[in-house]
């Protein structure tokens, strides 16, 4: 059998071999499962050399074997690697891999060990849970701002000690602020403020500050509906799906067959992704789709046109794999898209090749906007279009009033009796 005779005589054999029978679960040739194996196996030896069991591998032990690795790689071929990145990605790749199936969960989350980490650990337990409860913001709101308060932190440094923490000024909130705003766009300047100012305010609040200097805190104005979304014209789109129909290897089975729902149904590309087998009932037509912003579920009519895609696609190009997600990675291994933003790519790449230009973003959403136009143009009300596309109030549809400004244009208002021109 594969492996055996390099296995032999090997106290790492049975673990060596679940790896194996992973490896081949995930859909990875043989020869990339050989070359896993070998690296594995080498990686297992340095770990027994050293006393480290793999159940207790660090970051540091990785990066230890493989300063070790590219010293035997010198000394052997009396050069550095040509391409080191390369090189590097070749012995990490199947190593993190083994070290995920023996730990679950790699790399590891480092806990908090210093006086100064377990403080900054505690204001964002703290402020989390004080915007949950006091303020009843949205679980995917508070994970985003405790990203962007751990960054603040973080630049503060020592700064942010418990004992240095009542010498806050606003000098230093201007320049962290001034220090993100390079690289960020308006409306994330605007995001970055807002979350800021919530944990200042909750930093005076818990007595850390000697006054409330939250209201110092000013982003720019974003006024309502400012931006125009992008979205494609009808010709775009005839020219994109002609484009991707074409495409019968593998990877692009499945590109139509999500450009079809993205264009069809106006569908947000995370909705796409968590698309599931037995959402689609082939006996009764129709697709049941979970809302990612509202938590809903709506059932809509599965389409001829896209059914045909997704069955192509299902049955030409989806490798074998155990999981229960639509649309997976066509190489090993063979798991679903990790989230909405995997299409964004894709879809970049797909309107590229077909010669499609627009100003503003070009991912996924395009589809969408394109889908409430063509909606408003049929004289569908805003209520109906908010409910097909999943919105939680009619306030997120009427954005999309702008992109039909044509249409608007063509309605002629009565003037009033009495009323003079």
């Amino acid at each position: 059998m594969l492996f055996k005779q390099d296995l032999s005589n090997f106290s790492d054999e049975p673990l060596l071999w679940r790896f194996a029978t992973q490896l081949s679960e995930q859909g990875y040739a043989h020869k990339t499962t050989v070359r896993y194996i070998a690296v594995a196996k080498r990686f297992l030896a340095y770990l027994s050399k050293h006393n480290v069991a793999v159940e207790a591998a660090k970051p540091a032990d990785v990066e230890s074997y493989l300063r070790k690795e590219l010293r035997r790689f010198r000394r052997l071929r009396q050069r550095r690697p040509a391409a080191l990145g390369s090189w590097h990605h070749k012995r990490t790749a199947p190593i993190h891999l083994l070290l995920r199936t023996v730990q679950k969960d790699w790399p590891p989350i480092v806990p908090p060990t210093t006086p100064l980490e377990l403080f900054h650990q505690e204001l964002l337990d703290g402020c989390a849970s004080w915007l949950a409860d006091c303020r009843g913001l949205a679980a995917q709101t508070i994970i985003a701002r405790r990203g962007q308060w751990k960054q603040f932190l973080n630049w503060l440094e020592e700064r942010g000690s418990r004992e240095r923490l009542v010498d806050l000024r606003v000098a230093d909130l201007d320049a962290y602020l001034q220090f993100r705003a390079q690289s960020i766009r308006r409306s994330t300047r605007a995001e970055l403020a807002l979350g800021l100012r919530s944990f200042v305010s909750y930093l005076y609040h818990r007595g850390l500050l000697a006054r409330d200097l939250s209201q110092t805190i000013t982003g720019p104005t974003m006024y309502a509906f400012e931006g125009i979304p992008s979205a494609l014209s009808r010709e775009q789109i005839s020219i994109v799906m002609e484009f991707a129909r074409q495409d019968r290897t593998p990877s692009g089975l499945r590109t139509f067959a999500i450009v079809m729902l993205l264009s069809e149904y106006g569908l947000r590309a995370g909705e796409v992704v968590r698309l599931r087998l037995q959402d689609i009932d082939w006996r009764q037509e129709c697709l049941r789709i979970r809302h990612s912003k509202t938590g809903a579920e709506t059932t809509l009519p599965l389409m001829p046109s896209v059914g045909e895609a997704l069955l192509d696609y299902l049955q030409q190009a989806r490798p074998r794999t155990a999981v229960r997600e639509v649309f997976v990675r066509i190489p090993a291994p063979h798991v679903p898209l990790r989230t909405g933003s995997s299409l964004y790519p894709l879809i970049q790449r797909l309107l590229g090749k077909a010669g499609v230009t627009l100003e503003g973003k070009r991912g996924p959403h395009t589809f969408r906007h394109a889908r409430a136009v063509s909606l408003l143009r049929a004289a569908v009300p805003p209520k109906a279009i908010g409910d097909i596309l999943g919105h939680r109030s009619a306030a997120s549809t009427r954005p999309y009033l702008k992109l039909a400004t044509e249409d608007l244009r063509a309605v002629g208002l009565e003037v009033p009796k009495g009323v003079k021109p």
